[in-house]
């Protein structure tokens, strides 16, 4: 659980969740207990005393680097991508209400019944209540990727910082599945990052970032209590900015 007493040091965040954290074995589709874990964690962050919004990803449900292997549009591919965001959406704003937490889904484009279309005064005003919102369908545009969607919304809402949710400690100077002798980098500049091409967040998504100084942190997701811990102020994974 997240360190109690202290002040948080971020009082609103972006926190961005790939597909594979809800995705059962293989990567692929919805594991109930991923869910769950999640759903928790974010609830733990709320306690921490943050605002937490929070970008899906939808590569559990479709992969784009398989679908355009197939010669589809690049367009198409994304258009599929954006729309299975919306599941991921949904599974977490069930599993935040199941503990009690208020929750809800913005979408970045119409998808009818299920969730409300985004708008910024929207978004802060459920924020501003206490509510998790949830965020769909990526930018809402094609050619974009759902970490620039959470730096947009970063940008828009004013956090105070973008939490980014991986499977390994934070980015570190080579690939650590690969490399035994990968070394954790604790900080970097997004002029680094950009510069550098590191798999951190895509270049316009750096930017972004970096233009309205919004720190970005890359963390395990795994570890029970890592975002209310990092919302607290502890030196968690690597920091950008």
């Amino acid at each position: 659980m997240s360190v109690v007493g202290a002040a948080p040091k971020y009082k609103r965040v972006v926190l961005k969740l790939s597909g594979g954290a809800f995705a059962g074995e293989g990567g692929a589709g919805l594991e109930p207990s991923r869910v769950s874990f999640v759903a928790a964690e974010v609830a733990d962050a709320r306690a921490a005393g943050a605002q937490v919004a929070v970008v899906v990803g939808g590569g559990n449900v479709v992969r784009g680097r398989e679908a355009a292997a197939l010669g589809w549009p690049r367009a198409a591919v994304d258009y599929m991508g954006m729309l299975a965001t919306g599941v991921n959406a949904l599974a977490l704003k069930e599993g935040l209400t199941q503990l009690g937490v208020p929750a809800a889904v913005l979408s970045a484009f119409d998808v009818g019944e299920c969730c409300e279309r985004y708008r910024r005064e929207r978004a802060l005003e459920l924020l501003e209540e206490g509510a998790t919102v949830i965020f769909a369908g990526g930018t809402g545009r094609p050619f974009f990727t759902t970490d620039t969607a959470a730096a947009l919304r970063a940008c828009e809402l004013g956090a105070d910082a973008v939490l980014k949710a991986t499977d390994v400690a934070g980015v570190y100077d080579r690939d650590p599945k690969d490399r035994g002798d990968a070394s954790l980098l604790t900080s970097l500049t997004y002029d680094e990052v950009i510069a550098r091409n590191m798999a951190v967040m895509d270049a316009a998504a750096a930017a972004l970032c970096r233009d309205h100084g919004i720190p970005l942190v890359v963390f395990y997701l795994y570890d029970a209590g890592n975002i209310g811990k990092i919302i607290k102020g502890e030196k968690l994974g690597t920091r950008v900015g």
